[in-house]
């Protein structure tokens, strides 16, 4: 899909050419040629507003069709979130417009030693597969022929450099789609069983290990917390496991557990029916996972990473959870169950536990856990707990690099001591709605005991009621490209 040239020709046989502008720079000289073909137009867009992206027709004046001039704003304002936007709006208007081949000016977009040619190049790849995502319909069919961007070719020096770093951002970009279109296909269509066989064939395309234990199996290892949290439904319940071995040499392995609750209409405790609907998105943090999985089996890099996804529905029928429950973890953990809505948490426990009896030596889980985390972060922030600090640190690092903002919530004891207020168990699953988003988390946190643990609550970030820039309304594949960007900064080290 991406070529690249080091000189730009500006007979070069492209659909459209996209080029950068800074307010009240000088045009380097490739642009200032396609200028000077247009009799001045892209002067006159000097002052493009950041985020801005015009459209300017060459009627002939040139080889191709048209330009795209992206608005940067001053060199001052521009991150590399606004090139990420910037890039996944061009994809999504070639996408309206048809184009099927695009250039790319490199050195138009280069702001300075922060963000470089390499820096804008993963940028490309990155905007362009999450603005080319379109959520997949049911709807009867006409006769249109869908058209996507099919080749884009950079123009700038450092061949390999360039061709390395947009196939990287091209795959961590549609890694992230990959945990869209999960997250985006309705509950009917997206059991249990069938999110099972998703994982297993992205183990196979990338030769990973895998397991997918079946309800007999958990049983028999007593993993009680999911077992109850999938007794309200017929769909039977799935522990998936995925296993990337990058380093053999290494006894480190870090774990994602990803909560795999493929619809959940809060059981006995039932939600309300405004937006029900869109509980298909509960399983969001195994999306992120798998997402994240197939970023790095293609990239491979020198790490242990092992995938763990505790999968169910949360109905209710004459077996279903009841408010007053007690239930027994795996971990030994005795629950007491006072909100069937808090099942999140139950299936988390097990998969956490079953992740460190895989030898996981660091953990993170992720999971559309609170709406507490939506009022008190919004929909573009994911709310973070932790018993780590490094751990943490490395995360966030992580989430700076793709753009994916994440705020560390506290843990003090406190917290940890409203888990406790159970007569009858060990703890209490729902201990009220003070500082739910935290509670919620360090639930959590008691099954992965000392073992270095975040957990990334995804529940306002995993879903956007309004299309964005960087893609349509629905799922967003939230943490995918943090979570593997965790892993790649790991290799460096």
């Amino acid at each position: 899909m991406f070529t690249i040239l080091p000189k730009f020709d500006v007979s070069s046989e492209h659909d459209a050419v996209v080029v950068g502008v800074f307010n009240n720079e000088s045009f380097g000289q490739d642009v200032q040629t396609i200028d000077d073909g247009l009799k001045g137009q892209l002067t006159k867009l000097k002052k493009a507003k950041i985020k801005d992206v015009e459209k300017v027709y060459t009627l002939g004046l040139l080889h191709f069709e048209t330009v795209y001039v992206i608005g940067l704003g001053k060199k001052g304002e521009c991150t590399t979130e606004t090139l990420r936007e910037n890039m996944a709006l061009v994809a999504k208007q070639a996408r309206i417009d048809k184009t099927k081949n695009l250039g790319v000016l490199v050195e138009s977009f280069v702001v300075d030693d922060r963000i470089d040619a390499s820096d804008v190049a993963v940028l490309i790849g990155e905007g362009v597969a999450l603005g080319s995502y379109e959520v997949e319909d049911y709807k009867e069919k006409t006769n249109e022929v869908d058209v996507s961007v099919e080749s884009v070719t950079l123009y700038g020096e450092n061949h390999e450099t360039l061709r390395e770093a947009v196939q990287l951002g091209y795959t961590y970009g549609m890694g992230t789609n990959r945990a869209r279109k999960l997250v985006n296909t309705p509950g009917n269509l997206l059991t249990p069983t069938e999110l099972a066989e998703e994982a297993v064939d992205l183990a196979k395309e990338h030769g990973f290990e895998y397991e997918v234990l079946e309800k007999a199996e958990m049983e028999k290892l007593g993993m009680g917390a999911l077992l109850a949290v999938a007794a309200g439904s017929d769909q039977p319940p799935k522990m998936i496991v995925l296993k990337y071995i990058g380093n053999k040499e290494s006894d480190e392995l870090i774990a994602f557990v990803g909560k795999g609750l493929t619809f959940d209409s809060g059981g006995i405790s039932i939600k309300g029916r405004e937006n029900m609907h869109e509980m298909k998105m509960d399983m969001g943090g195994a999306a992120a996972v798998l997402g994240a999985m197939d970023i790095i089996g293609h990239v491979k890099p020198k790490v242990n990473v092992l995938a763990v996804i505790p999968s169910s529905e949360n109905l209710l029928n004459g077996s279903a959870l009841k408010p007053g429950d007690v239930i027994r973890s795996l971990s030994g953990k005795t629950i007491e169950v006072r909100n069937t809505d808090a099942e999140g948490r139950l299936i988390l426990a097990d998969g956490v536990t079953y992740a460190k009896q895989l030898g996981a030596t660091s953990l993170i889980d992720v999971a559309t856990l609170t709406g507490a985390v939506l009022i008190a972060l919004g929909n573009c922030t994911t709310g973070a707990v932790t018993n780590n600090e490094e751990l943490m640190e490395d995360i966030l690092e992580a989430s700076a690099e793709t753009g994916e903002w994440i705020w560390q919530l506290p843990n003090y004891e406190p917290y940890k001591q409203m888990l406790r207020t159970s007569d009858v168990a060990d703890l209490n699953n729902a201990p009220g709605r003070l500082a739910g988003s935290i509670t919620a988390g360090l639930f959590i946190g008691e099954f992965a005991g000392n073992t270095p643990w975040v957990h990334l609550d995804i529940a306002g970030t995993a879903w956007q009621p309004k299309a964005t820039n960087l893609g349509p309304l629905g799922g967003t594949g939230a943490m995918a490209r943090t979570l593997a960007q965790v892993v790649m900064d790991r290799e460096v080290l």
